[in-house]
């Protein structure tokens, strides 16, 4: 009997997950089918229950579901549990839901395999206070930085992020992301990270920066989660500033693959689900 799995968010119409997830089924002779499972949120909960009626690896989860599907599982692992918001569902024995998050994986794999950057002692700037500004200042925590700044336009959100990773060891504190003393922030930044959408193809913010021209410094890096379009406003910004630039399809494919790994029990096949990642991108593109 051929194996199910997919993706639960709303809407699913930019979501590259079934392709890259499928090529990689298929490369590794998996007689199995990824599909988009686009689901509101009234829908959710009888959604996930029914991964334990039939044959199923699991699931995907991405916006708006990563928080509320918490309640749904049976339990989560320890780090997903800090986190505070789960992209991967694996059902275990037929029937138990289990949690994860491979967003730090995923972060972290395409930081230091595709920039070769090293976040130890870095001072850094986040924008965005949601479930991947979460991610992602955890994973930096853990890499010991030197400081946090979590730009966002509800501040509260920001300040709850900074004193939840201030509690992990970090040096963490928040700024409203429309504040004048951003730009000094930037300008000392070893790293930025946007986690916001602004910048996605399709969003409300298609075509928008979350800083304005002029403020990325030329020696930082500056990694962009959106990964559609490939080179985003803010990326054309830092090259156009010197900056070292990282798109989000590396971190995209990285945390499917533990995702992957976590359904199969094999290793994923990156460069296919790389290649096949790039296909879809230049398919939406056209």
């Amino acid at each position: 009997m051929t194996n199910r799995v997919g993706i639960f968010g709303y809407p699913l119409g930019h979501s590259m997950s079934p392709a890259l997830q499928q090529a990689a089924l298929d490369d590794c002779g998996l007689d199995a089918l990824y599909e988009a499972w686009p689901t509101p949120p009234e829908k959710l909960e009888a959604a996930v229950n029914s991964l334990r009626e039939v044959n199923c690896y699991g699931a995907n989860v991405t916006v708006p579901h990563k928080v509320a599907v918490i309640g749904m599982l049976d339990r989560l692992d320890p780090q997903t549990e800090a986190i505070g918001a789960v992209n991967t569902i694996v059902v275990e024995g037929g029937e138990e839901l289990i949690g994860y998050n491979t967003d730090i994986h995923g972060f972290l794999t395409s930081l230091s395999s595709q920039a070769g950057f090293d976040p130890a002692g870095k001072r850094v700037l986040l924008l965005g206070a949601g479930g991947a500004a979460r991610a992602a200042g955890n994973a930096l925590a853990q890499k010991g930085v030197r400081s946090m700044h979590i730009a966002n336009r509800t501040v509260s959100r920001a300040e709850a992020l900074a004193a939840e990773l201030s509690g992990l060891g970090a040096s963490a504190d928040a700024i409203a992301i429309d504040s004048p003393e951003l730009k000094e922030r930037c300008e000392v930044a070893d790293l930025i990270v946007n986690c916001t959408s602004i910048g996605m193809q399709g969003s409300s913010d298609e075509g928008r920066s979350p800083l304005p021209e002029g403020w990325i410094p030329g020696g930082c890096l500056v990694f962009d989660m959106v990964y559609n379009p490939e080179v985003t406003p803010l990326l054309a910004q830092a090259q156009k500033a010197g900056a070292e630039t990282l798109g989000g399809l590396p971190m995209l494919v990285h945390q499917g693959a533990a995702a992957f790994e976590m359904w199969t029990g094999m290793s994923a096949p990156i460069d296919v689900m790389m290649e096949a990642a790039r296909k879809a991108m230049a398919e939406l593109t056209r």
